[in-house]
């Protein structure tokens, strides 16, 4: 088992720009301190330079980081594409194992518009629309994993605001984070 009752565990999942990164920054920007963001890309690409495939070391590294922030006492998002084939098995592990309130859901955003998103992102002359094509999945939802589908018309604003809202941290956001 992992965490405590009070811990809030919340897997955000989805295409490459479809808003992961930026809701999981609302969401410590809107909480403060005690809640971990635990990103896919960064210990992935930052961490261990790795490329995404099933069985990658990240995978495990996510699992161990997220579980040892859990029992440190924090609120923990778990972020990235995490496709369900490459990390579903451990996520729903994490889920199980989790003493708290899990809550999950999967941004939703057709390919034209991620494109588009990825446009405006620093790392765009990193890779374009023909990689993105290969990675994209529609829907890729995890079977049996509960997860809250959130479609592109859910501005920023509203997303980071539901999820505070679904998953009780509203009521413990610091006033001086």
């Amino acid at each position: 088992m992992v965490g405590s009752e009070e811990s809030r565990l919340i897997i955000l999942r989805g295409n490459s720009a479809s808003g992961k990164s930026s809701v999981a920054d609302g969401l410590r920007a809107r909480f403060g301190r005690g809640l971990a963001l635990v990103g896919q890309d960064n210990l992935r690409r930052v961490v261990l330079r790795e490329r995404d495939r099933p069985g990658a070391a990240n995978i495990g590294l996510i699992d161990t980081v997220a579980r040892y922030a859990l029992d440190a006492g924090y609120h923990v998002v778990v972020e990235g594409i995490l496709y369900g084939d490459h990390y579903g098995e451990m996520l729903g592990r994490l889920r199980a194992d989790h003493r708290g309130a899990t809550h999950g859901y999967y941004l939703h955003v057709p390919f034209e518009e991620t494109v588009a998103r990825h446009a405006t992102k620093p790392q765009s002359a990193e890779y374009g629309e023909a990689e993105m094509r290969t990675w994209y999945r529609e829907l890729d939802l995890l079977p049996g994993a509960d997860e809250t589908v959130v479609g592109a018309d859910s501005t920023l604003t509203n997303t980071v605001e539901r999820i505070l809202l679904d998953t009780g941290l509203t009521a413990l956001c610091a006033p001086d984070s």
